[in-house]
């Protein structure tokens, strides 16, 4: 492994880990730039979400603007000595292939979600280095009763063509808040809705860029997590970018749901913070 995260295979097609829609580099060298374009939509209205003001502000020179709930963003959530840890903490520890040029490393339950099952597999906890990331998150009035019992860490590059396919997170298992921390280089989440907003008078897609600095962290929840895809864009990976997310239990899992006992255990485990990649 090179010190930005490539290594030596990187630069071949033999292996990917991508299946069915999935893409990266290596698959616009075997399947062809051109084919994997042609289902692109013609026409994408782009907005610019502002975390002051929490609205959604058309990039062209239309004055349209909307009101965008559910993003809360807070830059600097972590330290350039504390990334720098991170990153060679993660490091130390095996990056596994996964789909669109991405690696990843979980800390997590192994899940089902088509046949809603969940089993504990190796699953050891979160990481020790998490534990203070946790208690630093529930200081913020939105967070302040977040329990994760789930981190995936994410490692993309531009090399590999890394991205994330416009996509809902599961709702059965995970709960109302997404929690990412974003490390190694500014990046765009970008939003989307393809049936778009009829009632401002856009047919067609809605994107909405949500900037993401280095080292901050950023939540979604309410209609952001529900309702709008969110992706990484491929061109919007212009460096090695490293993210965590974090994710907590659905009320089915917590006290008084139906699978509350083995939420119990899920946030058991996870809490103790001994945990290693699975």
């Amino acid at each position: 492994m090179t010190q930005d995260g490539i290594s030596a295979t990187d630069s071949g097609v033999a292996f990917c880990a991508c299946k069915g829609i999935r893409r990266c580099l290596k698959c616009d060298v075997l399947m062809g730039k051109d084919v994997l374009e042609a289902n692109e939509p013609k026409i994408v209205h782009h907005f610019l979400y502002d975390p002051e003001t929490r609205l959604a502000n058309r990039k062209d020179a239309e004055a349209t603007s909307f009101p965008f709930p559910g993003v809360f963003l807070r830059e600097s959530f972590i330290s350039e000595e504390e990334e720098e840890k991170l990153i060679c903490t993660m490091d130390q520890n095996v990056w596994n292939e996964s789909q669109s040029g991405r690696r990843k490393q979980d800390f997590g339950p192994k899940v089902n979600f088509k046949k809603r099952k969940v089993r504990f597999g190796g699953f050891s906890g979160l990481p020790a280095l998490s534990q203070r990331l946790v208690l630093r998150m529930q200081q913020e009035p939105s967070l302040a009763d977040f329990q994760p019992v789930e981190q995936c860490n994410l490692d993309y590059h531009p090399q590999r063509g890394s991205a994330i396919d416009p996509h809902l997170d599961d709702s059965w298992l995970w709960g109302e808040r997404l929690v990412t921390i974003n490390m190694l280089s500014d990046t765009t989440l970008t939003m989307s809705l393809e049936q778009g907003l009829p009632e401002l008078g856009l047919a067609e897609e809605v994107q909405v860029a949500v900037c993401l600095p280095r080292r901050s962290l950023v939540m979604l929840h309410g209609e952001a997590r529900h309702r709008w895809k969110h992706a990484i864009r491929r061109d919007d990976v212009r460096g090695r970018r490293v993210c965590s997310t974090y994710r907590e239990l659905s009320a089915e899992f917590l006290p008084g749901g139906q699978q509350a006992e083995l939420g119990a255990q899920l946030m058991n485990i996870s809490l103790s913070f001994a945990g290693t990649p699975i």
